[in-house]
């Protein structure tokens, strides 16, 4: 019997694909459990529209994720903290104070999480940070960190 998966099965398959499974095991554990719908014609077009929808969404993410990574090039964001001697920051700056700046400074909404720091920012100065876009996408953003 042919059904679509309306959820990942472990052993069968993933969510949006079709398999064929025994008549049993899709009658009495698939079905009930809305894991699956059957395979009519009309499942199948959904099917085929949802996978088209999600395509399209996809390809729309990935633009606006290299457009981002685009503006990420030319800009640089400026942050200001309060530091000791030597050059030193009290405490770091974090990926979520550098989000915040951007946003703020440039109108540019990223994800915290998105911010790559290979270690602490303890120091005044510039820094080059990876920002990961998603899609295998990554930009460059300049920091800089000021004293107060």
């Amino acid at each position: 019997m042919k059904v679509i998966l309306q959820q990942d099965v472990r052993g069968q398959g993933k969510k949006g694909q079709m398999i064929e499974a025994s008549d049993g095991y899709a009658r009495n554990f698939l079905l009930p459990r809305k894991l699956a719908v059957l395979a009519t014609a009309e499942n199948v077009n959904t099917m085929k529209m949802q996978e088209k929808a999600k395509k399209a969404q996809e390809a729309a993410e990935k633009a606006e994720a290299e457009a981002i990574a685009a503006k990420l090039k030319d800009i640089s964001v400026k942050i200001v903290a309060k530091g000791g001697s030597n050059g030193r920051l009290f405490g770091a700056v974090t990926s979520k104070e550098i989000a915040d700046a951007l946003n703020a400074q440039h109108g540019i909404s990223v994800n915290k999480s998105k911010i790559v720091q290979e270690e602490p920012i303890k120091a005044f100065g510039g820094y080059d940070l990876k920002v990961k876009l998603g899609y295998e996408v990554s930009g460059t953003l300049k920091v800089v960190v000021a004293e107060a």
